[in-house]
């Protein structure tokens, strides 16, 4: 090792580095999101519950809304049937905003955490959002 003396600490320099994320935040994830459901609108229904199962509404609900954007737009489809058998119409102001009024609260929070940058709202207009 002729050039050890640049060597060595060039390798901890890249070590420092790419390890660097790990010991700065001490190991530890950051905490997910408090998400906020308990908008007016959900506490007056009856049954609480979304058109899907949660598990599957948190992993794809983002597939979901492209689907029907896409039935929506280019099929002209225009009612959803849930895997309940239970029909809804395919609005995302309509349906998932009438229930998730505080997008605030509930979707920017999530997408924050999860650092996505949804394209949702770059037509669909929220009005005043309600706490």
């Amino acid at each position: 090792m002729y050039d050890a003396k640049k060597i060595v600490p060039g390798l901890l320099i890249f070590l420092g580095l790419v390890t660097f994320p790990v010991w700065f935040n001490g190991g530890k994830a950051a905490s997910p999101p408090d998400l906020k459901l308990d908008t007016p609108e959900i506490q007056q229904r009856k049954e609480k519950r979304c058109l899907e199962p949660t598990a599957y509404m948190v992993a794809r609900h983002m597939e979901l809304l492209n689907d029907w954007r896409d039935a929506v737009v280019r099929r002209g489809d225009r009612i959803y049937a849930a895997s309940d058998g239970k029909e809804y119409g395919m609005s995302l102001t309509g349906t998932c905003l009438g229930c998730h009024s505080n997008k605030e609260q509930f979707c920017d929070r999530c997408h924050n955490y999860e650092d996505v940058k949804p394209t949702c709202f770059n037509c669909h207009v929220v009005a005043q959002e309600k706490s």
